[in-house]
Formats: structure tokens, C-alpha cells, sequence
């Protein structure tokens, strides 16, 4: 069985490089124009972050098919750096010690990242007990990241799974294993 792992589209927030996880920011006129320009893998089933960026992108790429949400699915909560960037968080103690521990420390006020990949695998898990036919998930970025590090044949680190907005993995699923294709 095939599944696909689609990051949303681009919003405000992403061209801004600003931190958005619980932020509920709709697609951007550019996000929608490039998921526009795309060609994605044909399912039959899809199933989506509730937040609308992810719903947004679900419906541009598969208009015919019924989306389902989970929302174990959802990004992470990053806290006192939700919504800012780099440039608001220059000079930020708790910022400063969160890039200088390579992103592993709990985000300030937000979510652990152990928490959150723990979130999202067990949102998967849940979903995927019931998959059997070629599935899309189209969610986040860090959502992906963390399945993917669980489930990929290849046992890459977390962050060797980022992808850009409107980018994903195409895998078929075998024997609780993901294999890229």
C-alpha cells in the first residue's frame, strides 16, 4: 500500500520564516499557486491536520475525495516563539539555548519535542490500523519529520526529514516499515 505525506502549502507565516505550529493561518495566494503548478500521486483516501493551511492544501490536491481529520496530527505548540522569527527572537536567552542545543530542548511555554513526535506517532498509529488502500496525509512539516524517523527503512536523524512547503515523501507501507519510493 502506498502512502504519500504531503507538507501544507506555504502561508504569510512561512514566507515570513516565522514559527507557526497552533497558529490557524489559511494558504497564502502564493502557497495556492504553487500547489496549483504541482502534480501529486493519485489515493483514494486523505487525512489531515484540522488546522486550515493543512484542510487547504488537502482540498487544492484532492478536490473528489472526503478528508478526514486527526488531530494528533497537528504541528507543534512552539510556545513564546510562536508566530516570530528569527529577527524578533534575536538576543532571546531561551532562543539562544534552544538553537544552541540543535532544537532538542522544549520549546519555551510550548510542547517537548519528544512529546510532540510521541503525539504524532501515536495520531499515526491510530490511522494507520485502519489504512488499506493508498493514503495521502497532508500535515505539517514537523509531523512528517517525526513519522518518518520512526517508520523509515533508511533510520534517519529527525531533522534530515524536513521538506518545503507543498513537498512530501511518496513510501509504500510494509510490515510496519516505510520504504521511499
Amino acid at each position: 500500500m502506498k502512502l504519500v505525506f504531503i507538507r501544507h502549502g506555504m502561508t504569510k507565516g512561512n514566507l515570513e520564516k516565522r514559527y507557526i505550529g497552533r497558529t490557524d493561518e489559511d494558504l497564502c495566494e502564493k502557497g495556492i499557486h504553487e500547489l496549483e503548478k504541482r502534480t501529486y500521486p493519485d489515493v483514494k483516501r486523505v487525512i489531515s491536520s484540522p488546522m486550515k493551511r493543512c484542510i487547504q492544501t488537502a482540498e487544492i490536491i484532492y478536490p473528489d475525495i472526503n478528508i478526514e481529520i486527526e488531530d494528533e496530527l497537528k504541528e507543534c505548540d512552539f510556545g513564546k516563539f510562536e508566530g516570530k522569527n528569527y529577527y524578533d527572537l534575536n538576543g532571546d536567552t531561551d532562543y539562544q539555548n534552544w538553537i544552541d542545543s540543535g532544537g532538542t530542548l522544549d520549546f519555551p511555554e510550548g510542547e517537548s519535542l519528544q512529546g510532540f513526535k510521541d503525539r504524532c506517532i501515536h495520531g499515526f498509529e491510530k490511522i494507520i490500523e485502519s489504512v488499506n488502500e493508498d493514503t495521502a496525509f497532508v500535515v505539517h512539516g514537523g509531523t512528517i519529520m517525526a513519522i518518518m524517523e520512526k517508520y523509515d527503512a533508511g533510520q534517519k536523524g529527525y531533522f534530515d526529514y524536513q521538506l518545503g512547503n507543498g513537498e512530501g515523501y511518496v513510501c509504500e507501507f510494509r510490515e510496519g516499515t516505510l520504504y521511499t519510493l
